[in-house]
């Protein structure tokens, strides 16, 4: 293209004009045919990306990571360019204004003594600044399309502050009892429709104990997850060493492979 410079080093200028190059007439015919829907799960896996390279400490790979993800708000930023409605500018300036309205103790007179005041007047300043005037408008805010552990955790955070809330883990524990007796009378009775709320209100109770641990729900799946992906790993070594096809084994073989496996890690 003759409308671009290659240099040694580029910056935020180079990146927004190597985007509209690309969406141009003449440019990249992948990148002129998407939308923003067609994009939106690029966004939240580039988003996974970061975290990611943060999990891992990489450095090379956050900044590289994070570039990716930048792409995606570049990207999106100059459909609307296109159409009129805002620029890279705009977004820039929302931000900035937001953050300075949101930090009134750093660029007003606000005194804060800790970072929990801190989180106090910024949740008081969002809901003035978004009309929100009951906590069900709060957890309406909540995106739909969050992970839905995460969802829950929010919704539960933002009924908690109004006082909506056990008053000690105990009652959650019991909860979490009576969904699993619930949950086990569907189950009994064949009736699937009853089995998916039934499923639904167990997990959300369990996330209310996870809450009350103050420990995060997303990465305690997590962390089981990779505790069971590691012990299986190790349940499939375990196999191939003994000769055990683990696709033939019976249950009772492998589970007594499985207690072996989570001995060991």
């Amino acid at each position: 293209m003759t409308d671009f410079v290659f240099k040694n080093n580029y910056n935020i200028d180079d990146f927004l004009h190597i985007m509209k190059l690309l969406r141009s007439p003449g440019g990249c015919p992948w990148d002129i045919e998407q939308t923003h829907k067609s994009i939106r799960k690029n966004l939240i896996e580039e988003t996974y990306e970061v975290i990611e390279a943060i999990d891992k400490d990489d450095k090379a790979l956050m900044c590289e990571e994070l570039g990716d993800l930048l792409m995606q708000i570049i990207f999106h930023t100059q459909m609307e360019e296109e159409n009129g409605t805002f620029t890279f500018d705009d977004v820039c300036d929302g931000i900035c204004k937001k953050l300075i309205v949101r930090h009134p103790h750093v660029f007003g007179d606000v005194t804060v003594s800790d970072s929990g005041e801190v989180l106090k007047n910024w949740d008081e300043i969002k809901q003035k600044t978004k009309g929100q005037k009951s906590a069900g408008d709060s957890m309406l805010s909540v995106p739909r399309e969050l992970p839905a552990l995460m969802r829950a955790q929010k919704l539960q955070q933002k009924a908690a502050k109004v006082g909506f809330d056990w008053d000690e883990i105990s009652g959650a524990l019991q909860k979490v009892n009576e969904e699993t007796e619930e949950l086990r009378a569907a189950v009994e009775s064949g009736d699937e429709s009853n089995q998916l709320e039934e499923l639904g209100d167990l997990l959300f109770s369990v996330v209310n104990v996870s809450r009350f641990l103050k420990f995060d729900s997303e990465e305690a799946l997590t962390f089981a997850s990779d505790k069971f992906l590691n012990r299986f790993l190790k349940l499939e070594q375990l196999a191939g060493e003994r000769g055990i096809d683990v696709k033939s084994s019976s249950l009772e073989e492998l589970d007594r492979l499985w207690d072996e496996a989570k001995t060991l890690v």
